[in-house]
């Protein structure tokens, strides 16, 4: 019988731990989700003041923190989105790492994975912004700097053209996928209302095709510059943004992903309440 009890015990103790330790990763997920979508809505809109030339900041992560620093209790602000996306870091660490069955492919995980270095570079880069009264280089000036250094490589020229490549590959996969509303797989829909589905979808719709265009564009002058040796061709978000007002449609292309950029922070912020996680 005490053997009994204590093995009882024993499993309702991993049970406790265990149920404790999901609802900890789906707060952080939900966090994240929101520090996400807070970004992208402050780069839409910075881009919409560049199209109607309304601003001159720049269109791009460090510009969205410039925004945030600027307000009053700013530095709170900036440290509570260090720790949203150290909550997104983690969250998508432990769905690489702990998470397994059949409907989880060594694919998902390792995107996953991925996705957790990329958002603890971007929570390392917030910190450091915070901390620094945000100083530091522009992201324009960086991704020239990294594709200089990158070009200076043994076989760098190839290296870069695989890295354009690849960004354009991501870029057509986030905006197709998001045309065929995949996002809708993800999200606990039996719990909206037929309204709100139709908001989200649209939401989701617009705002990943947005960012996939913004990932395909950033990636063809990563190729560019590839093709010419010529680091200067690369772009960061800001100087990608600026170039739709280059096209022959002038800023309206830009006014159209703008506006789909501040839908997909909007989107982060449904993805926070109906995400399955």
């Amino acid at each position: 019988m005490t053997s009994s009890n204590t093995q009882g015990r024993g499993q309702a103790a991993k049970s406790a731990a265990r149920s404790a330790q999901n609802e900890t990763l789906t707060a952080a997920g939900r966090a994240g989700f929101v520090a996400r979508g807070i970004v992208y809505v402050l780069i839409g809109l910075l881009a919409l003041r560049i199209a109607v030339g309304s601003g001159g900041g720049q269109a791009d992560r460090q510009g969205a923190l410039h925004e945030i620093a600027a307000q009053p209790f700013g530095k709170a602000m900036l440290w509570a989105l260090v720790v949203g996306f150290a909550a997104m870091a983690l969250w998508r660490g432990a769905r690489a790492v702990l998470t397994r069955g059949p409907q989880r492919k060594a694919s998902s995980r390792t995107l996953d994975g991925g996705r957790a270095v990329f958002y603890a570079f971007v929570c390392w880069s917030t910190a450091t912004y915070a901390a620094g009264s945000g100083q530091g280089s522009s992201g324009n000036a960086q991704s020239q700097d990294w594709t200089a250094s990158a070009l200076k490589l043994s076989y760098g020229q190839v290296l870069v053209g695989a890295g354009g490549c690849l960004l354009i590959g991501i870029g057509a996969v986030l905006a197709v996928r998001a045309a065929m509303r995949r996002f809708l797989k993800q999200l606990d829909t039996g719990t909206m209302s037929h309204r709100t589905k139709q908001v989200v979808t649209a939401l989701g719709v617009g705002g990943g095709v947005a960012r996939g265009v913004v990932f395909a564009a950033a990636g063809i002058f990563i190729l560019v510059a590839a093709v010419r040796f010529d680091p200067d061709e690369a772009k960061g978000v800001d100087a990608t943004l600026r170039s739709f007002t280059q096209t022959p449609v002038g800023p309206w292309l830009l006014v159209a992903v703008a506006i789909g950029l501040v839908l997909f922070g909007v989107f982060s912020f449904a993805s926070a309440r109906w995400r399955r996680l």
